[in-house]
């Protein structure tokens, strides 16, 4: 354990640590230089102003300050490290750490807490920390280490892709658009500095890194917590406490809770991108009610905008939008409609205009207002950092909600960017920033919670409108404290089973993070679903917190009918399944926002000691109830093997179990309220019958709560409720249900209780009553039991048997997309890990190194990765063709791991592909393609069209400003070729000299792509946008059976100093 340090009043250690590390320096060793424009101060001390000498300069009538020079400057020294300083904060158990009391003054506010004397004024606590972090100050960086007892598990870090237990893993935090993000992308839309780490013994630990800036958090060493970002930050640590729930809980007490959803928010959501008129949105709302297919919400994406311009309708697809929200709200729908933060650039256009009016635009470094391409066009972008900006915006919101607008979706606001490497605007561009939010700075600073800072302004509008409404946002882009002020959804994903899969971890990790209300786009945004993969999906989806469907223009339609009668009706018995659990997500949502607790939780929960359930990904809790989902193609619930924590788990159904449903289970000791099945959250009034679902636990006791209020508004928060806690005791073979004690001024309404009292086995006695009267329930006896719990069992196994499963696959007519959710074929040795989709063009879309958990390929499932072309053209044959499995050696019968491929290219010739990874070199995976003559007619002398083999790799750019191609070339010069080089190609001896390399300085690594020269007639290096693509060129000629065109070439990852 790291020696703790606490703060004494004049700055040195009370250990006496500063005393033997004396040096002067601001913010963690270096001079943190201010911004043009900046006012000449420190940002949490107004008091303080800096020393400063500023040179101004006019440009036309536009005053321009430069960067501040400091005089009187400290050397620092190279490097610094040790023991941090810590002071209890808050509440007791956290504590905040600095480097130093320099470092303390030097920090920024923080933008992750609801008030910012909670993080910067002390408590009165004589307790000292458990652990203590240590830090390295070094170039500018603050690196933060925290360890931990061996056999600790991490999770958190926000929104990630990939495995729920993070060891092992580095991500970093920078929001960026990441469409068709895979399990290894390590930056995605949102930014939550904030590890959750579970002792051995249960307790668990909350460690967040207070800053906005990129912050890399590595936990690929075990037990070992890292935070790399630019000096200075400070660390919170909140426990260790009795279990992750009193972290989570401790951890709202600092960065708020989430706001109280509208009720009619928890039902199902349908949206696509896009319905492109009133008329297509009454079709499908109208669809929804016909079939009797539960649902609340319909979504405007994009299109119903004029030109993309925001705050506008098309005046021939929306042209009456009041009218549209009319009859939606007649069928009992909401309407949601997107609002981006890119203004097209447009005089005339009133947003446009009053923005500038206003002065609300994002600068360049010169002081003009940034224009970057999105949607519309040339766009600026609203400095949400200023109030008046966040006014601005808020009363056009204001103006937007009187047409019929329900709830609102900021969509596109990492910022995203189109046309540019980074995906996203100059971390030069400068925000002139209120004071209390850290004054005026660069985008690097601000860039993560430009989100956040776009969600509360619109949240803040919303409530301008009509303060007897909570407002409904959802935001893609986000950082830790987001949840104050809207909802998310996890982003751009892929209609394949990874993607399902992977969207219960996703949706965990963000509630791990303190956002509760999550979900993913259901059945996939990017790509077409098969049948079996969206009513898969929709059954797990209908269960999590945010319940929303979601899809890519140019895909098959993803409505719930969409896919045949099977599937319809399981999305049916799915979404019937989550109305009648309204009454139970809406009290989970209740008491998140009141003290904190989280909604959807790993089911580790259930018992933090056991370790083998710390890395169970398809299962979780909604409080006490447990959902077990499978999400393998080929598995059904009748099939799924089921690990449950310790105790008394009672299984249970709506009498609707299906193969491709989850499985449900309540704790022992647990009481949970149901509803009717509605067909939107509106139907539901409080005379309807209420039922209690109950689990006895070993002492033959249950309890549980049920919160009723409006659905809406506020008086919730001045005692317009009623929050009623019920228990059930067994005595003397009697079971009684009582009303123990309620909350709230609201009066009980007149109706009936329903009790269903679970045996095990799926049976249950039901008895009736009256709501707040005692019930009474006879227990049979153990014999009548047991005849019970075999006829459930029995009539269960019927249910599924007599069921009508889902097909795998369905042939869709008028094909617009391409199928996804093919499993993929893997490789895996060594130093690799690869994908390959043989169905189309054989690519490869994943290229995964092990030792550094990098994902170097940027691949969708049908486009990108890994492609091989037959001729100079984009896009050649051979790219989207169906590849055939010529061979498949596996590494366990004693072969290397290798696939070979081939695909026909027209005039009797192939593509052929081998892809291999060698026994003897672990480090590299080889590819050798050929184009082959097959088949050629005699009549053209035996000889094809001219071709050329294209190879063509996309690959990541995690760090697109700090990443480059490196090669000597045959001639011996030395090349390096950054981004704003643009497209380049090298012939002759310019060509790289049998090697060349793709170089992130951020990660140290270096991929290295070596190539036969002889076989190599063209280099070229493409930059788009977050990606690269390092394509080899063989000449161009026509081949023979005898005279194939071939490139052998291999990849290896290189540290590099």
């Amino acid at each position: 354990m790291a020696e703790a340090v606490a703060f004494s009043s004049d700055g040195v250690g009370a250990l006496g640590f500063w005393k033997t590390h004396q040096y002067g320096f601001i913010s963690g060793g270096f001079i943190r230089p201010l911004l043009k424009n900046c006012v000449p101060r420190h940002p949490s001390s107004p008091s303080r102003p800096f020393r400063k000498r500023v040179k101004k300069r006019l440009i036309g009538e536009r005053l321009v300050i430069k960067m501040a020079e400091y005089e009187g400057k400290v050397v620092p020294a190279d490097f610094t490290s040790g023991n941090m300083l810590f002071e209890p904060i808050l509440e007791e158990g956290v504590f905040r750490f600095d480097c130093s009391s320099d470092d303390r003054d030097a920090a920024f506010p923080s933008l992750s807490f609801t008030n910012q004397k909670n993080r910067d004024m002390p408590i009165m606590n004589h307790k000292v920390p458990m652990y203590t972090p240590t830090f390295e100050c070094v170039l500018g960086q603050q690196i933060v280490t925290i360890e931990l007892p061996t056999g600790t598990s991490f999770y958190g870090t926000g929104e990630v892709s990939g495995q729920l237990e993070r060891t092992g893993k580095r991500v970093f935090t920078w929001n960026t658009d990441a469409w068709g993000y895979g399990s290894g992308t390590t930056s995605l839309y949102q930014s939550h500095p904030w590890v959750l780490a579970v002792l051995p013994n249960g307790e668990a630990l909350g460690i967040l890194a207070d800053t906005t800036r990129r912050c890399e958090i590595d936990l690929r060493k075990e037990s070992i917590v890292k935070f790399s970002a630019s000096s200075s930050y400070p660390i919170i640590t909140f426990g260790p406490f009795a279990s992750p729930t009193a972290v989570l809980t401790s951890l709202s007490h600092a960065i708020g809770t989430t706001f109280m959803p509208p009720k009619w928010s928890l039902g199902y959501q349908q949206c696509r991108w896009s319905y492109d008129s009133a008329v297509r949105v009454l079709e499908v709302a109208r669809t929804f009610r016909e079939k009797g297919i539960p649902c609340d919400v319909i979504w405007m994406d994009i299109d119903y905008m004029d030109g993309f311009r925001c705050f506008t309708f098309d005046q021939e697809r929306f042209s009456d939008p009041k009218s549209l929200v009319k009859d939606l709200h007649l069928n009992g729908f909401k309407a949601i409609w997107m609002l981006d933060p890119g203004i097209k650039q447009e005089d005339g256009y009133f947003v446009y205009d009053s923005g500038s009016a206003n002065d609300v635009w994002i600068h360049k470094a010169d002081g003009t207002p940034f224009v970057g391409e999105v949607w519309p066009g040339p766009c600026v972008f609203p400095d949400f950092t200023q109030s008046k900006a966040r006014s601005w915006w808020a009363c056009l919101v204001k103006d937007f909600i009187s047409n019929g607008v329900d709830g609102i979706w900021n969509d596109m606001n990492e910022p995203a960017v189109f046309k540019t490497v980074t995906k996203t605007m100059p971390e030069d561009n400068v925000h002139r920033g209120d004071a209390e939010l850290g004054g005026c700075q660069n985008h690097s600073h601000y860039h993560n919670v430009y989100g956040m800072l776009m969600a509360r302004s619109t949240y803040e509008g919303m409530k301008l409108a009509n303060e007897n409404k909570r407002p409904f946002v959802l935001t893609r882009a986000g950082f830790i404290g987001s949840q104050r002020y809207a909802a998310t959804w996890t982003g751009d994903n892929l209609s394949n089973w990874d993607h399902l899969h992977m969207s219960i971890s996703m949706v965990l990790q963000l509630g791990l993070s303190g956002q509760p209300l999550s979900g993913p786009d259901i059945g996939g945004f990017a790509g077409n679903a098969t049948p079996r993969l969206f009513g898969r999906w929709m059954g797990v989806g209908a269960m999590f917190p945010f319940c929303r469907g979601h899809s890519e223009i140019d895909t098959v339609d993803h409505e719930p009918w969409s896919f045949g009668e099977e599937c319809e009706e399981v999305c049916r018995l799915a979404l019937k399944r989550r109305y009648r659990l309204i009454p139970h997500i809406y009290t989970l949502f209740y008491m998140a926002h009141t003290t904190g607790t989280p909604v959807a939780t790993p089911t580790f929960f259930a018992d933090p000691k056991d370790p083998s359930l710390r890395t169970v990904e398809n299962s979780f809790l909604l409080g006490p109830l447990l959902i077990y989902a499978s999400t393998i193609p080929d598995q059904g619930l009748d099939e799924l093997q089921h690990k449950l924590p310790k105790g008394i788990w009672l299984s249970f159904d709506f009498d609707d179990s299906h193969p491709d449903l989850p499985a449900l289970y309540l704790q022992g000791g647990s009481i949970i309220p149901l509803g009717p099945p509605h067909q939107h959250v509106g139907e539901a009034d409080p005379t309807d019958d209420l039922i209690l679902l109950v689990a006895l636990d070993e002492h033959g006791k249950a309890e549980g709560v049920l919160f009723e209020d409006d659905g809406d508004g506020y008086e919730f928060t001045t005692g317009g409720y009623l929050l009623t806690y019920y228990v059930a005791e067994l005595q003397s073979s009697v079971v009684s249900v009582r009303v123990s004690k309620t909350e709230g001024s609201w009066k009980r309404p007149k109706r009936g209780l329903h009790v269903q009292l679970l045996l095990g086995g799926g049976a249950k006695i039901d008895a009736q009553g009256t709501d707040g009267e005692v019930l009474q329930i006879t227990m049979p006896s153990e014999h009548e039991v047991s005849d019970l719990v075999s006829t459930s069992k029995e009539q269960y196994r019927n249910r599924l048997e007599s069921a009508k499963h889902i097909p795998d696959v369905q042939e869709v007519s008028g094909h617009k997309g391409i199928e996804l959710s093919s499993t993929p074929i893997e490789l895996k040795s060594g130093d690799w890990a690869l994908k390959v989709v043989p169905w189309i063009g054989g690519r490869i879309i994943s290229m995964m190194h092990l030792p550094s958990g990098t994902q170097w390929l940027h691949s969708r499932i049908e486009a990108n990765g890994y492609e091989e072309y037959s001729g100079v053209e984009y896009r050649s044959a051979g790219w989207s063709e169906e590849y055939t499995i010529v061979e498949r050696n596996l590494e366990q019968a004693g072969e290397e791991e290798s696939l070979k491929l081939e695909g026909e290219i027209g005039g009797g010739l192939v593509i052929e592909r081998q892809i291999s990874l060698p026994k003897d070199n672990s480090k590299v995976f080889r590819v050798d393609s050929g184009i082959i003559a097959r088949n050629v007619g005699a009549g053209s002398g035996g000889y094809s069209r001219l071709v050329c083999l294209r190879v063509h790799p996309m690959f990541n750019l995690l760090h697109p400003t700090e990443t480059f191609v490196s090669f000597v070339s045959i001639d011996g010069s030395k090349h390096e070729v950054w981004p704003e080089a643009g497209e380049q190609s090298y012939e002759g001896n310019l060509r790289p000299n049998g090697e060349w390399m793709l170089v992130d300085k951020c990660l140290g690594l270096a991929l290295v792509n070596r190539f036969d020269i002889t076989e190599v007639h063209k280099c070229l290096v493409h930059w788009g946008t977050g990606t690269v693509n390092l394509e080899l060129w063989s000449e161009q000629r026509p081949v023979s059976k005898q005279s194939p065109l071939t490139i052998a070439h291999e990849y290896e990852v290189r540290v590099i100093p």
